[in-house]
């Protein structure tokens, strides 16, 4: 029985990090054309349009985890009808969500990018990059919510294939728009706002082969299931959140200290950051499925055993990622860096080095997390990203710059996530004692 726990835990994870790793290289691939074909001002302008993406995916996570872990849960317990509609519930507030984002592209691109920092030959190549993807607003967040439930629904290997073939169409576009093409910025996010479309029809065959354990139905929209969905979710749209609101403030401290060439140095920093936080999201997004799936069956046992390997395995890689950024720190900045900046890479190298300390205590945040929100933990789970990003790092962020200038910077992401990686701690011994307390109440 272990064993072929332990074979679905690498069934269903190792697909989804090869899944999340190719969809971080939409952001990627981006910013290696955009630095070959509109150098340092391209890079910033990539850098400060960035928190409005973690916003758009941060809305398909929320939708797409927090349904899918419903879904699951439901599933399990046989209650077939209420599985479906919360898909369709979640459906309706994709439409609802998509609406906002292609009203806030179409209207009012350009003063989102003047509020991000913008301005001049920057603010220009951002607007375009803005209006864009918030117009491909609907493609990102129904791809989202598909991966999510097709994953859930048994099939992780077309969940994988459905990312990584947007994102593999992403790298050949942005090389075809931006170079042949010509067509600068409007290439680099027509490519990357195409990917999702390619990814929606890949999740389709879900459908087409009609291995669908989930459909549309006529319901009414269920406040009741809304709520479970995004409470379950939220955590999800927090971490973007945080993301995109520690980029802001990042972009603002390292503006001041070392002007466009040290936002441009961070874009670097934050582009490798986006691949390495998506292999553990991918690790804790695979697990989840198996999660809920043990919580609606009550085997506590089997979600526990799980989260020891989930939190193993983050080690292990961390420890890999690490020795890589130590190593490769210099080749990779330069991969990014066409004009040969001397001030970009002397800032970029040091900070890759600095920034990726917290490896390890990022990689158990994001596990637990997913662990407590997959067993419908939602509050902690919130309590964990919150602290993370908007609790803890930002304020580091300031104090440690105010002391230690540009190194300040980079060491406030390790002190964030080690702070919140003892917090994620005390939360799963408290949650522990009490679940003891309980069953010696039986």
């Amino acid at each position: 029985m272990k064993n072929q726990l332990l074979a679905k835990f690498f069934r269903y994870s190792l697909p989804s990090m090869l899944g999340m790793l190719g969809m971080s290289c939409y952001i990627l691939a981006d910013t290696f054309f955009i630095s070959r074909g509109m150098g340092t001002n391209g890079v910033a302008a990539l850098n400060l349009a960035m928190p409005s993406y973690n916003l758009v995916h941060g809305t398909g996570l929320l939708l797409g985890i927090g349904g899918a872990t419903r879904f699951s849960v439901l599933k399990s317990r046989g209650d077939h009808r209420g599985a479906d509609s919360v898909f369709t519930n979640v459906c309706m507030l994709g439409v609802l969500f998509s609406a906002m984002f292609v009203v806030v592209g179409a209207l009012f691109s350009r003063q989102l990018a003047q509020l991000l920092g913008a301005e001049g030959e920057v603010l220009e190549m951002a607007d375009v990059y803005l209006r864009v993807m918030l117009l491909f607003g609907p493609a990102f967040v129904f791809n989202d919510i598909l991966v999510c439930f097709v994953r859930s629904d048994g099939s992780p290997k077309l969940s994988m294939a459905a990312v990584l073939t947007g994102s593999l169409s992403n790298v050949l576009l942005d090389y075809l728009f931006i170079f042949p093409c010509g067509w600068g910025m409007f290439g680099a996010i027509l490519a990357t706002g195409l990917a999702p479309c390619i990814g929606i029809c890949i999740s389709s065959l879900h459908f087409i082969r009609r291995k669908n354990r989930f459909r549309l139905i006529a319901v009414r929209p269920n406040a009741r299931h809304m709520r479970t969905c995004l409470a379950l979710g939220l955590s999800s749209l927090v971490e973007q959140i945080s993301a995109a609101a520690v980029v802001i403030v990042f972009n603002y401290i390292i503006l001041g200290l070392e002007g466009n060439t040290g936002v441009a140095a961070y874009g670097v920093v934050a582009n490798i950051s986006l691949v390495v936080i998506a292999l553990f999201t991918g690790l804790a997004q695979g697990v989840q499925p198996l999660w809920s799936r043990a919580h609606g069956e009550g085997d506590e046992k089997a979600a526990h055993s799980l989260l020891v390997w989930a939190a193993v395995f983050a080690l292990c890689l961390s420890a890999v990622v690490y020795a890589a950024v130590a190593l490769l720190a210099s080749p990779v900045t330069g991969i990014f860096n066409s004009e040969n900046n001397a001030l970009l890479h002397a800032i970029a190298v040091p900070g890759l080095r600095l920034y990726f300390i917290a490896a390890p205590f990022a990689g158990l945040n994001i596990v637990l997390c997913s662990y407590f929100a997959a067993s419908e933990r939602a509050l902690p789970s919130q309590i964990l990203s919150l602290l993370r990003g908007l609790i803890l790092l930002i304020p580091a962020a300031f104090g440690f710059s105010a002391l230690w200038g540009i190194t300040g910077v980079w060491l406030s992401f390790p002190a964030a996530e080690f702070l919140t990686a003892a917090a994620g701690a005390a939360c799963l011994v408290l949650l522990g004692k009490k679940a003891a307390r309980q069953n010696e109440g039986i």
